[in-house]
């Protein structure tokens, strides 16, 4: 992916092509919108607007996002001086992405478990456990406390009256 003045973003052409799953804000939006309809082997050009990419925040340093006027060396400029932006005006970054899908892949039984019924069982499992701990804790703190040398003593007045 490229900014309109051609500096580049983001490529994966010097590594593995990048993996997306759909739906799982992987990607950015626009990214992944285009991506949506395209065929295996489909090659596309994405012009992804700010509000799709990274809005008026950016990512920096590679995109742009809101800056304040500064003076040479990113001192801030005094008001006697004419400030300069060192970065463009805010929600200027339009991204453009040279796109090929090579390939489509379903997840696996075990991924969707992964994904899907794993994250459900913990929201349930963590709170019941929690509450195990509390109730273990609590009636340790509310037991009384016993020497052992009393614990001795009950052991053998119990003993005694059977």
């Amino acid at each position: 992916g490229s900014l309109e003045d051609g500096r580049i973003v983001d490529t994966s052409l010097s590594r593995d092509p990048l993996q997306v799953e759909l739906g799982k804000r992987q990607v950015i939006p626009g990214l992944e919108q285009s991506l949506l309809d395209m065929c295996v082997g489909e090659k596309r050009r994405a012009i992804i607007p700010p509000h799709l990419a990274y809005g008026k925040r950016g990512s920096p340093p590679t995109i742009p996002g809101e800056c304040s006027p500064r003076g040479p060396r990113g001192v801030p400029a005094s008001p006697l001086q004419s400030p300069l932006r060192l970065c463009p005006p805010p929600g200027d970054a339009v991204l453009r992405f040279e796109v090929e899908l090579v390939g489509l892949s379903r997840a696996s039984y075990w991924q969707k478990m992964v994904n899907e019924v794993l994250p459900l069982l913990c929201l349930g499992l963590v709170p019941a456990l929690l509450g195990l701990i509390g109730y273990h804790l609590y009636r340790k703190a509310s037991s009384p406390k016993l020497s052992k040398k009393k614990l001795k003593e009950e052991k053998r007045n119990k003993a005694k009256k059977k």
